[in-house]
């Protein structure tokens, strides 16, 4: 690009933000907002409860498996060449679903919007990673960024609440149109190409051990939730899945054109944020669903309504990334931060662990809500950043591609654990409970969701020992040289 084309796109550069900061969101409320319209989709097409589970796996099957080939896609494509196929991949594949008139057609829809959600999400991290470049301007920006990867998922189940009660589930597929559309015509007038200048080629083995292992582990742990810890299809996916990610490893060692250079992930500050991602995606994707199953079930909530008593996380998690990572962070590098608020997780989750039969919303579940996202808050912004920092931009899109992995993973890893500790939590204090009526059964519920939330807790607090160790403070930006963009 020209040296005015640099001052134009540096003068729009929050703009720019903006876009990818949209197009994000749109990925993200994908993996939640279908969950509340879920029982209103069977009904109409008629398929059982036992298959209600795939229109959420197919997405995540996709979204998981594709994203270090999606990250590298678009270093070698460009980052505008990547988020134009996947805006409109993702439309398109939205608008299939919403049209849907059977079961295998939705989920033949979700499985194309993962595909495409892989090849979107790494693009638009990898674009802002290289537009904001300066300390103080990247902590904010990522900061913003950081709101929305911590609050995605409220968010999914606010939308789908809102659109399933006033629309119709479709709605909760068509909305993606104009995300899409608006996020195509930004792309088109705020963000650069950044076409790699190193005309590497693709690694089709490293593809492919990558794209099959990761398949196996999320789907995996998926078949663990959807059957149980004890099935053979569970843990042989687990298995294989392991032994081509470590054949996948191996091979990127020597590959002249490796799917992702090892040389991302030696550092010990990108690794340790990497770590702390996971294990925080590991602590809350089973947290909504439980606590929408409490609000509804329990508190007798509407969607609607359980979808608003989420606002607070996203609000809390706002001030805290916007006053305390966006200021601090260029400053104390991500080391006092990131503790910190696995610190205030842990207690966040403490406070659900609390939650009885009797309980209110105000006294009780709003608490919990604002601790853990004022601690989401100092986690998401300076894990992106501090994982995204100092990488060259020819690697751009697969250190991107690799924050996202790490949150897919701990998403599924979180999911599949909680909900199997719940459920067997659950059975075994019905089995030994003295009635079996409607009061028992709901105490029961509950006393699974407790314990999970313990161990949701003790995911935050192993997060907080081990960031303390592993991250460092100060500046990142400028410890490895920053390779033009072309």
């Amino acid at each position: 690009m020209s040296p005015l084309g640099d001052v134009v796109a540096h003068s729009r550069r929050w703009w720019t933000l903006s876009v990818l900061a949209l197009a994000q969101l749109m990925v993200l409320l994908d993996a939640t907002v279908i969950n509340i319209a879920l029982p209103r989709a069977q009904i109409d097409l008629h398929f059982s409860s036992g298959n209600r589970q795939w229109i959420v796996t197919a997405y995540a099957l996709s979204f998981g498996s594709l994203l270090l080939l999606g990250g590298r896609l678009s270093d070698l494509w460009g980052r505008r060449t990547a988020l134009y196929v996947g805006l409109a991949g993702f439309a398109l594949a939205s608008a299939l679903g919403g049209s849907a008139h059977s079961f295998a057609m939705l989920v033949t829809a979700r499985a194309i919007q993962g595909a495409f959600g892989a090849l979107l999400a790494p693009a638009a991290l990898a674009a802002l990673s290289v537009t904001f470049q300066e300390p103080k301007e990247r902590a904010k920006a990522f900061a913003i960024y950081g709101v929305i990867g911590g609050s995605g998922a409220a968010i999914g189940l606010l939308l789908g609440g809102a659109l399933t009660e006033w629309a119709s589930w479709r709605w909760c597929l068509y909305v993606n149109l104009f995300f899409a559309a608006a996020a195509i015509v930004g792309v088109a007038i705020f963000v650069k190409g950044g076409r790699s200048e190193y005309h590497t080629r693709l690694d089709v083995l490293g593809t492919l051990l990558a794209t099959e292992g990761l398949f196996c582990v999320v789907f995996g742990f998926s078949h663990a939730v959807t059957s149980s810890w004890s099935s053979d299809v569970t843990w042989g996916a687990l298995a294989l899945g392991v032994a081509l990610l470590l054949l996948f490893v191996l091979w990127q060692a020597h590959s002249q054109h490796p799917l992702l250079p090892l040389r991302i992930v030696t550092n010990r500050t990108r690794a340790g944020s990497l770590l702390a991602l996971l294990l925080t995606n590991m602590g809350i994707y089973a947290l909504f669903l439980f606590l929408a199953y409490y609000l509804e079930e329990t508190l007798g909530f509407s969607p609607m309504r359980a979808g608003v008593a989420f606002l607070p996380i996203v609000i809390a998690i706002s001030l805290s990334a916007s006053f305390a990572s966006a200021r601090l962070l260029p400053r104390t590098g991500p080391r006092p931060l990131i503790p910190t608020g696995m610190l205030l997780a842990t207690m966040g989750m403490v406070l659900f662990t609390r939650l009885t039969l009797n309980s209110d919303y105000i006294g009780h579940v709003l608490p919990g809500l604002i601790v853990l996202g004022l601690g989401l808050g100092l986690i998401f912004a300076p894990a992106i950043a501090s994982a995204t920092a100092a990488v060259g931009a020819r690697d751009a899109g697969a250190a991107s591609a690799l924050v996202n992995t790490s949150q897919q993973i701990g998403g599924s890893i979180g999911t599949a654990l909680l909900n199997t500790i719940a459920v067997t939590v659950t059975v075994r204090a019905l089995a030994h409970a003295t009635t079996h009526a409607p009061h028992a059964s709901r105490a029961a519920t509950l006393h699974g969701f407790s314990v999970a939330f313990w161990w949701s807790a003790g995911f935050f607090g192993f997060g907080a020992i081990l960031s303390l160790f592993m991250l460092q403070s100060g500046n990142l930006i400028g410890e490895e040289e920053f390779a033009p963009a072309a």
